[in-house]
């Protein structure tokens, strides 16, 4: 699987290297493919590495489906037409035609107290942006790196903190974003990207609900 290199993470944290378990690793991987792709336009090598997927087997599932459709995507797409396909999308003249950032999904604007929440939370967990980096914290990017970080990374953390993070800061708006990038007019190769996101968090979602019970309830014991 492939990972966010050096230069397109968006944030950095400075805890001890954890063991994780290699169905934790397959999520960070996915979390960091996501961002990767989300943070900036796929170059030449990134589109062969996901022109030679070997996608899972087909299960029938939507998430082996959406595999397929980035593998095909991938294998049609060239770097110049997917870089401006990428700047239409997301930066545009004044402002793409999907805005990636939490704060706008939420509350309608940017810089609000979803990013000011999301701040908080991050200073608890002790990362940071790297330097250099201009964007705010609540880009669909930056939180995929997040999500990857508490996973596998040097800040990974127990399933329910993953969960907390999960739940108060992409669960209310991430799905809708990557339904929103499927359906915008300039989306080709990012369609498929918009498809493995969505069904991705969804699968990420029902897991969590399986596995963290909510607050103040008691977990079913096996009679």
């Amino acid at each position: 699987m492939l990972v966010a290199g050096d230069d397109r993470e968006h944030l950095q944290a400075s805890t001890p290297m954890t063991v994780v378990a290699e169905e934790d690793r397959v999520r960070a991987n996915v979390y960091a493919l996501l961002g990767n792709l989300l943070a900036a336009p796929p170059d030449e090598a990134l589109l062969a590495a996901l022109a030679a997927i070997d996608p899972a087997p087909a299960d029938g599932t939507l998430l082996a489906a959406s595999w397929t459709m980035l593998r095909d995507a991938a294998t049609r797409a060239a770097p110049a037409a997917v870089a401006g396909e990428y700047q239409d999308l997301f930066i545009g003249l004044g402002r793409g035609e999907v805005v990636p950032y939490g704060s706008w999904y939420v509350t309608g604007f940017l810089m609000e107290q979803p990013l000011a929440r999301l701040r908080a939370d991050l200073r608890e967990l002790g990362i940071e942006r790297q330097p250099g980096v201009s964007e705010p914290e609540d880009h669909a990017a930056a939180l995929c790196d997040v999500m990857s970080l508490l996973i596998a990374g040097e800040s990974s953390v127990p399933l329910p903190r993953q969960q907390q993070f999960f739940a108060h800061h992409l669960e209310p708006w991430v799905g809708r974003f990557f339904r929103d990038l499927q359906q915008s007019g300039a989306a080709h190769f990012y369609r498929a990207v918009g498809q493995l996101g969505e069904q991705f968090v969804e699968v990420e979602r029902r897991a969590f609900d399986i596995s963290v019970p909510a607050a103040g309830t008691t977990p079913a014991r096996d009679s």
